[in-house]
């Protein structure tokens, strides 16, 4: 069995006979929910198993599935995992004001922003407007009423279905 700590206060035991590694953290350094990331990322080649063994320390504890993995190498990569955990939740925390801004925005533009105030100045009456050019023509003035024909020069309506049976 070898065991060595480090300055930060982590301790590390390698258990070489059962295959066993474990890893002592000091609460101080690493959050909870790093040491919980960190653990995760390893639960497809190892068993992984978190203890409180002292106040203030978190124990990891990974047996390795199926023989995958030496135990200094997994002990080694759990480290630089939890490093890189602590470092994402340090640049989530710096960056959290820029998230919730992002956010707020794009959820108040759902839920329907200023650019609704547009709408109030607009006029919907059914007052007549300019049309210079006669391109805006009602549905009736362009296709006729219902059982009119169509005006010269524009297209005749559908014919109807026949009724099922009929040819």
């Amino acid at each position: 069995m070898s065991d060595s700590k480090n300055a930060a206060g982590e301790q590390i035991e390698v258990s070489e006979s059962e295959g066993v590694v474990k890893a002592t953290f000091p609460l101080e350094l690493y959050d909870l929910d790093d040491i919980y990331g960190a653990a995760y990322t390893f639960i497809d080649r190892s068993f992984v198993y978190l203890d409180l063994p002292a106040e203030n320390r978190v124990q990891v504890t990974f047996r390795p599935r199926n023989g995958s993995g030496v135990p200094e190498q997994i002990a080694g990569d759990f480290a630089n995992e939890l490093l890189a955990q602590a470092w994402r939740r340090r640049i989530a925390e710096h960056n959290r004001p820029i998230i919730e801004a992002v956010a707020a925005s794009a959820l108040s533009g759902a839920v329907g922003g200023d650019f609704l105030d547009d709408f109030d100045e607009m006029d919907f009456s059914d007052d007549a407007f300019d049309d210079p050019l006669g391109i805006a023509l009602s549905w009736e003035e362009k296709y006729g009423k219902s059982g009119d024909a169509p005006k010269e020069g524009e297209p005749a309506s559908p014919p109807e279905a026949p009724a099922e049976g009929e040819k």
